[in-house]
């Protein structure tokens, strides 16, 4: 949310105005709020509870809940947006200097490489992480033996580098070969099925 919400603060903290080019923005972190709080029951104030929320264009003709929880669920998304954009001020404000640096660098370049930013900025304060197993430490994910071995048959399997399964059903066994053949050919084709 505060990555959503740096170009509305940056809008204020340099130029003192906004514009509409946050709208997006704005929708998705709108969203995002609101999903924590009515789907995943991240809200102590609203409670472990989960609600279907209507996707965009359905028509809407009753909640599953009461005024009272409508008011506190739209309080509580208030408040977590609040607190990300208050987040993201205080460090794009504690940061402005490095910021501007980094745009003056842009105007000059158009185009920023990881070495530039280590110049401009200096080194991340924490150790980067270039490896798959670097990047899912700690998230649970874990390798399966199974799981690779099914990656590997979808991968063969969808180039079409399999043999022919015949236990596919019959209008799919053919489903990976080229559609656009010489009519001439689907013609014998026919023939010899049919003999």
């Amino acid at each position: 949310m505060c990555v959503m919400l740096g170009g509305r603060v940056a809008e204020i903290l340099f130029f003192n105005r906004i514009s509409t080019g946050a709208q997006d923005d704005l929708q998705k972190i709108t969203q995002s709020a609101y999903a924590q709080v009515v789907r995943f029951g991240m809200s102590d104030k609203v409670g472990y509870v989960s609600f279907d929320m209507p996707q965009q264009g359905d028509m809407v003709f009753d909640k599953p809940y009461s005024e009272a929880t409508a008011q506190l669920i739209d309080d509580e998304v208030r408040a977590i947006i609040k607190g990300a954009y208050d987040f993201t001020y205080q460090l794009l404000t504690s940061k402005k200097d490095l910021i501007e640096k980094v745009a003056l660098h842009l105007l000059e370049r158009e185009i920023l490489s990881r070495d530039d930013m280590i110049e401009l900025v200096g080194k991340r304060p924490f150790k980067e992480k270039t490896t798959y197993e670097e990047f899912v430490e700690g998230t649970g994910e874990r390798f399966d033996f199974f799981q690779i071995i099914k990656l590997i048959f979808l991968f063969f399997f969808y180039l079409g580098s399999l043999e022919e399964d015949t236990t596919l059903p019959k209008g799919l066994q053919d489903w990976n070969r080229d559609r656009q053949k010489e009519p001439e050919t689907k013609e014998k084709e026919k023939a010899k099925a049919a003999n």
